[in-house]
């Protein structure tokens, strides 16, 4: 595991810390990606064992907000933004709807509560959700150390190769920025995977689109003439070995109207970017031939009004009253707890650090936290860390000290079950039971955002949560009977 924790309560002591430690700490802000590597032996470029420096007890990080820089609106995203909070951002929705749609793709709720966009761009990954919308947004990233202060890049040339940074080893990554979107402008995110939810992209697109105030005379025969295209961002993920533009398509596009053929044309061009690899998730032809079909596919939806199609008003976040930033903003008294120490379901508990907070908490007796996967992918583990749902698989113990954490013991007991436990008996949604504690424990969550959860509602709260029984439908049906025995069992 890791070498070392350290969790600095200041920006100034991130950035000491960074450089004290240079190549062998990793700063965290969800972990979701970091605490995966190093379980699976990775280390850092000399060669050491890799150490944390654990950002999310540091304020003021997970803030996003805006600025006028000659005459133009900037948005920030602090370095502990998550893909959650982006989902529900009134401004990211209205000024960055790609990023917002993106940041939907990405795992399940207990994933995005806590994965960061920073490490999202951090990890480089070409197959990342987030890259290709802020690629196509025009972003670019200030990193800043100790020493040297603050240097911005294009996030273009901050993306150096597969899974390579522009970041030195005393530098962390301060804010991600981007110009919000005007209003000629129209964007769309498109994502495909293997699997509704928790899948990595086969391939995904994401285009912005600048519209120009007049419209393409109309043809012979036609009722009304197409919007004509000022100038187009076309962004491929998991096509080459870092996001790219496809910079023949957006040429071909700027200066004609999105008609058919326009757009048959330029989904043809998409390809000369594009130098796909085949791996366990499809091969370089199939990729290939996908990627007309995508990018024909979102110029159509952004043609005919349509990239919000299927867009959720009110998606389920399973964060509780805590807005999903991190630090939580806590109302309890931590005054007597020891170092060690978080409580657990309501009592003082001292947590093993140098392990994951699942393994932890099995540690401590909670052995109804199960591992399923030990990589996310399952929600076996779910608890919630300051009242929100988390994967217990991808956080450090050392995190949860002088937090509160809830497991499924923490619910009920026999005597008195939650109205959720209570369901899962009632309609038998219980097989083998090894994922059940996980899946109460996101139907309770999901109680407290919905009171009355409908059938699709559930169904998407339950999307991190994986029954090897494949028995979804009792399940589904104890998490929508909770929400009628609720309201007369407080």
């Amino acid at each position: 595991m890791y070498t070392f924790y350290e969790s600095p309560s200041t920006w100034a002591q991130a950035l000491e810390r960074k450089a004290h430690h240079g190549p062998n700490a990793r700063a965290m802000a969800g972990g979701t990606d970091l605490l995966i590597e190093i379980e699976r032996g990775g280390h850092a470029p000399n060669g050491q064992p890799i150490g944390v420096i654990d950002l999310t007890r540091i304020p003021n990080l997970a803030n996003i907000r805006t600025e006028e820089i000659d005459g133009q609106t900037w948005i920030h995203l602090g370095p502990l933004v998550t893909h959650n909070q982006c989902v529900v951002s009134p401004l990211i929705q209205a000024k960055a709807f790609p990023l917002a749609r993106a940041c939907w793709e990405v795992g399940a709720p207990q994933i995005r509560n806590r994965g960061a966009i920073a490490g999202n761009i951090i990890t480089a990954s070409p197959a990342n959700d987030t890259i290709a919308p802020l690629l196509a947004l025009g972003a670019t990233v200030t990193v800043e150390s100790a020493a040297r202060g603050t240097r911005t890049r294009a996030l273009t040339d901050f993306i150096t190769g597969f899974r390579q940074v522009d970041l030195a080893p005393d530098e962390l990554l301060a804010r991600i920025s981007f110009p919000a979107m005007t209003a000629q402008q129209r964007g769309a995110y498109i994502k495909l995977g293997l699997r509704r939810a928790q899948a990595i992209s086969v391939l995904n697109v994401a285009a912005i689109l600048t519209f120009g105030s007049s419209a393409a005379p109309p043809q012979q025969g036609q009722e009304s003439s197409q919007p004509l295209v000022q100038s187009a961002a076309i962004s491929l993920g998991a096509v080459a070995p870092t996001v790219v533009r496809a910079g023949a398509a957006e040429s071909y596009l700027a200066g004609k109207p999105l008609t058919d053929e326009g757009i048959a044309e330029a989904a043809q061009l998409a390809l000369q970017s594009a130098a796909p690899i085949a791996d366990v998730r499809a091969s370089a032809a199939y990729r290939a031939g996908m990627i007309p079909t995508l990018v024909s596919r979102i110029l159509q939806q952004l043609r005919d009004g349509q990239e919000r199609a299927g867009w959720l008003e009110h998606p389920v976040m399973l964060w509780g009253d805590t807005e999903g930033k991190w630090p939580v903003a806590q109302d309890y008294s931590t005054q007597e707890l020891v170092p060690d120490q978080a409580f657990v379901n309501g009592k003082a508990a001292a947590l093993p650090g140098h392990m994951t907070l699942l393994d932890a908490l099995r540690a401590v007796g909670c052995v109804g936290v199960k591992e399923g996967c030990a990589e996310g992918e399952c929600g076996a583990c779910t608890v919630f860390l300051d009242d929100m749902a988390i994967m217990a698989c991808m956080t450090p113990s050392e995190r949860a000290r002088g937090s509160r954490i809830i497991t499924v013991e923490g619910l009920g007991d026999a005597a008195h079950l939650h109205p959720v436990q209570q369901a899962f008996v009632q309609s038998g949604g219980v097989q083998c039971g090894y994922c059940t504690p996980g899946f109460i424990m996101s139907a309770a969550k999901l109680l407290e955002e919905r009171p009355s959860p409908t059938r699709p509602e559930a169904a998407e709260a339950l999307t991190g949560n994986l029954c090897r029984c494949t028995g979804y439908r009792k399940i589904i049906d104890a998490v929508v009977q909770a929400g009628q025995i609720l309201p007369t069992n407080p």
